[in-house]
């Protein structure tokens, strides 16, 4: 069995932690947070008992498999290489850092001190995504040629993540990584893109609308766009919806996860519904599906030494991604981005 320990107790590490109790294979034993109410509100829930407010403490105290960071962007760095030099595998919240060359630090930390690393990039893990990966894969739709990743809501993210509201990037970094992320997956690696942000919302900081074009390696052109400022009559949150075209067919997962497939034989129509799990809640049960489908995949890659689907070296890819949105959307040229060498 592994032993881990969960860092950082706040909103969405509650998910996790529900998670970790229906992963095969992996405990969390240890809870760390310096806000001490918090931590011990979460040990008392999830009846753990051994409980650090100091990160330095927890790897001198025990003995561990690995550690899930689940805090905010800033503390990740310090955290990560923290865990490098103690040898524990690590697996990160998104977005990784705040910078790309953070980002490839942390990633060349853990690459030097021999331990595998992931990162909490959990929206490709979604059932629904997932489905429409496997069609793609099977070749029933041919070569792709064009394809769309739209998540776009009203819902208030701000009330339940109020820091959301104060940096000056929002959407873009904490949302629309997790769309970058899922165009890679499905259509390939990106080699150009240009981005248009805008701010509706006068009440934060940063941008709530993001429309970003892509060029794919494989020939494949993409458009990954999102908005909280989208008010539809029903409201989508969380889904993703999916428009993918191939020389063959079409994909198109709609609202309410309703998945159709044409090709040459006609059209079929899929449920792609994820499953509710006992501990989640809709709407949320899309996402908190995809964090324990994400967990068990990274305490299956620890047991067999596999190298993460999510793993630090290929977060730096889609990390890139973000980077060129923002500067593309700053200046309105069209970028190629470029990954730093872990």
């Amino acid at each position: 069995m592994l032993r881990g320990a969960l860092i950082g107790c706040g909103f969405f590490a509650v998910n996790q932690l529900h998670a970790w109790r229906d992963v095969a294979g992996a405990r969390i034993v240890a809870l760390c947070d310096r806000d001490g109410e918090r931590l011990q509100g979460a040990g008392r829930r999830f009846g753990i008992d051994r409980l650090y407010d100091d990160a330095a403490a927890l790897f001198a105290g025990e003995r561990l498999d690995f550690v899930d960071i689940a805090t905010t962007v800033p503390s990740h760095r310090p955290l990560v290489e923290l865990a490098a030099r103690h040898s524990v595998p690590v697996i990160c919240q998104k977005p990784l850092a705040a910078t790309l060359e953070d980002a490839a630090a942390m990633t060349a930390a853990c690459a030097a001190a021999g331990i595998p690393m992931m990162v909490h990039e959990n929206f490709r893990w979604q059932t629904p995504i997932q489905a429409v990966g496997r069609i793609i894969a099977s070749g029933r739709i041919g070569e792709v040629f064009w394809g769309r990743v739209s998540f776009r809501s009203a819902y208030d993210v701000f009330s339940g993540q109020p820091y959301l509201a104060t940096g000056e990037r929002f959407i873009i970094e904490d949302l629309g990584i997790h769309m970058l992320d899922i165009a890679r997956f499905l259509f390939g690696e990106v080699d150009r893109l240009t981005a248009r942000t805008r701010r509706v919302n006068p009440a934060i900081r940063g941008e709530d609308v993001a429309t970003i074009l892509l060029g794919h390696s494989s020939g494949a052109t993409s458009i990954v766009d999102c908005s909280y400022a989208t008010r539809l009559e029903t409201e989508p949150f969380p889904e993703t919806v999916i428009e993918v075209d191939g020389s063959h067919g079409t994909i198109r997962l709609q609202q309410g996860y309703r998945m159709i497939v044409t090709d040459r034989s006609g059209t079929e129509r899929y449920d792609a519904a994820p499953r509710l799990l006992p501990w989640a809640e809709p709407p949320w049960h899309a996402i908190q599906e995809s964090v324990l489908a994400i967990q068990q995949h990274w305490a299956d890659c620890l047991r067999t030494g596999h190298e993460p689907a999510t793993s630090g070296r290929d977060n730096l890819k889609t990390l890139a991604l973000v980077d060129a949105a923002y500067r593309s959307a700053e200046t309105g040229w069209a970028i190629t981005p470029e990954p730093p060498a872990p």
